[in-house]
């Protein structure tokens, strides 16, 4: 399908949720503005952050991270409703990948999209200690 036909299609939830876990699959920078700029054609507002840290007390800074990246890359406006929906997928996110990881350290990137009132968040995960890592992604979706 070629980039005229993405311009005019509508996108639901599954394809923004294809979205965001591309963003946070990227491994640099410059391949993360590269598909920035690729969705952005289409319509599609994205955003990435890197998280880190122990599981349980990393919970609340990575939803804050979301937030607020989604705030600054203008994924969503600044409002209660806005900033719920994406601080709800990336609750719902991180309670697919809590049985996994209670206990241990993660570490990661966090991946918004947004078409119209479609929000997606994407968590890909490294859980573990030291070299011994699991891999995990949780995924979250809301309407606004």
């Amino acid at each position: 399908m070629d980039k005229n036909n993405l311009k005019s299609k509508g996108f639901g939830s599954k394809e923004i949720a294809s979205a965001a876990i591309k963003i946070a699959l990227t491994s640099q920078r410059e391949e993360e503005k590269m598909y920035q700029a690729e969705f952005l054609e289409q319509g599609i507002r994205t955003v990435a952050a890197d998280f880190g840290g122990e599981f349980i007390t990393s919970f609340t800074k990575i939803i804050e991270r979301a937030v607020v990246a989604s705030k600054r890359e203008n994924v969503i406006l600044d409002n209660h409703v806005e900033e719920g929906a994406v601080a709800g997928a990336t609750r719902e996110a991180l309670s697919q990948i809590m049985p996994k990881a209670i206990g241990l350290n993660v570490g990661g990137k966090i991946g918004v999209a947004r078409y119209k009132n479609h929000i997606s968040v994407a968590i890909f995960f490294g859980i573990g200690l030291l070299h011994l890592n699991e891999v995990s992604i949780g995924l979250g979706h809301r309407v606004v």
